[in-house]
């Protein structure tokens, strides 16, 4: 008669197993091989769960789809019954990830990491399930102001040489760009991260793949056990070609309203629709209906090139925000840019009057979040529209009588009713 207790011992291998290869689908590296299924026994034999680690560092105010990546795979976790213990790398943040960049990273203010850590957790809830017992949100100045002794405990754990290996550190040595000292000591700290918070697993992108797997030289060091390390693929932003970016300019971000997500997604290059769809569209699906398509519907490759943008655009905005949002931002889309009419809510913006002339630069940077020179550079080039007349080359400052009224509108998608304060 076979044991009952390896009976149950073969459920456990087989349900890690299985488990584990859910869980690194869509994934580019689970490493070490056979390290997840691994660390899913071990945790089932102890009766806890796995603690899954992610650090986002706040160098800007919000959160893209290119961060939704990886969120998305820490929520595939927690729908696991696993913890996630999300780092906000407040202190990190002082430093720069110096992974794929060819410079030094200009520092921060801790005014603004502190700005923008604060709407992190808020942004990440849109994508993570907020059950206490299924994340625990923490900041890294919690542990990382380090007496020297620890400092040097931590230091002393890695070689130069190890460090210099890395690829973009290897690069920019070869062609002779300095390398700062700051630059050196990130991946200790992230990795220190990982010691703090006793992480079992690691998520991260593909840019990070050396520092993850630094954390788990760091973590043995200390006398834990090594985590295990995943990596995502890296979205492209909106022109298709380069990383997501606010700095670059080609973000969508998880908190733009319906209608700008739309028109973004409307905007991005069709080869580039099926990275998107593969990245951010089937994982939710996954999870929501064990399937990557829908009944009654075609398939999405059947589709012409602009009707799958449309169905890529209304199923991004139902994720994170409602289907009928996306109906009406697709409603709106279809109105301004098939129509070519103005939409039919528009909101009203008080602008202020000097000397009798309204500075449009100024109204636009105030209602758009843009700066001066962007939106001078705007009405420069014709981008913006005053009524029914384009704007030319320095047509900055306007008659408040011109303005009074008159619908403002700001590239394709921007639009403002102009009231003279």
């Amino acid at each position: 008669m076979a044991n009952p207790s390896d009976a149950a011992s073969a459920a456990v291998e087989d349900d890690a197993a299985r488990l584990a290869a859910e869980l690194a689908w869509g994934a580019v590296d689970s490493l070490p091989a056979g390290a997840l299924a691994e660390k899913l026994r071990t945790a089932a034999r102890e009766g806890r769960q796995l603690r899954v680690k992610l650090g986002i560092d706040p160098t800007a105010p919000d959160i893209h789809l290119g961060h939704a990546v990886v969120l998305g795979k820490l929520r595939q976790f927690q729908d696991a019954g696993q913890r996630v213990v999300l780092i906000v790398g407040d202190y990190t943040a002082r430093v720069g990830d110096p992974s794929g960049r060819s410079e030094l990273r200009p520092m921060l203010s801790q005014a603004e990491i502190d700005a923008n850590a604060a709407t992190f957790k808020e942004q990440a809830l849109l994508i993570l399930d907020d059950d206490p017992e299924r994340l625990e949100v923490r900041r890294n100045g919690e542990w990382l102001d380090l007496p020297m002794e620890e400092l040097l405990r931590l230091v002393a754990t890695t070689t130069a040489a190890q460090l210099l290996e890395r690829e973009d550190f290897a690069r920019r040595m070869a062609a002779g760009t300095p390398i700062s000292m700051l630059e050196l000591l990130y991946p200790l700290l992230q990795g220190y991260d990982s010691v703090a918070v006793r992480a079992d697993v690691e998520l991260g992108g593909t840019d990070q793949k050396f520092n993850l797997l630094l954390g788990r030289d760091i973590q043995r060091a200390y006398g834990q056990p090594g985590q295990a390390i995943m990596t995502m693929p890296i979205l492209a932003g909106t022109d298709g070609r380069r990383k997501m970016s606010k700095s670059l300019g080609n973000q969508i971000g998880v908190t733009d309203s319906p209608q700008e997500m739309y028109g973004k997604t409307m905007a991005i290059p069709d080869e580039a629709m099926g990275e998107y769809r593969r990245l951010l569209v089937e994982p939710h699906e996954r999870a929501t209906a064990g399937s990557s398509g829908q009944a009654g519907q075609p398939a999405w490759s059947e589709l012409a090139p602009r009707d799958a943008k449309r169905a890529l655009a209304r199923e991004l905005v139902g994720w994170l925000h409602s289907p009928a949002d996306a109906a009406a931002a697709e409603a709106r889309f279809d109105r301004v840019h098939v129509q070519r009419q103005a939409p039919r809510e528009v909101q009203e913006a008080s602008v202020p009057v000097q000397d009798g002339v309204v500075h449009l630069p100024g109204v636009i940077a105030q209602e758009f979040g843009i700066s001066r020179s962007e939106a001078r550079r705007l009405i420069d080039q014709g981008g913006v529209t005053l009524g029914e007349q384009a704007l030319g080359a320095g047509e900055h400052d306007i008659a408040a009588e011109r303005a009074n009224g008159q619908l403002l509108k700001v590239g394709r998608r921007r639009f403002r009713r102009l009231r003279v304060g």
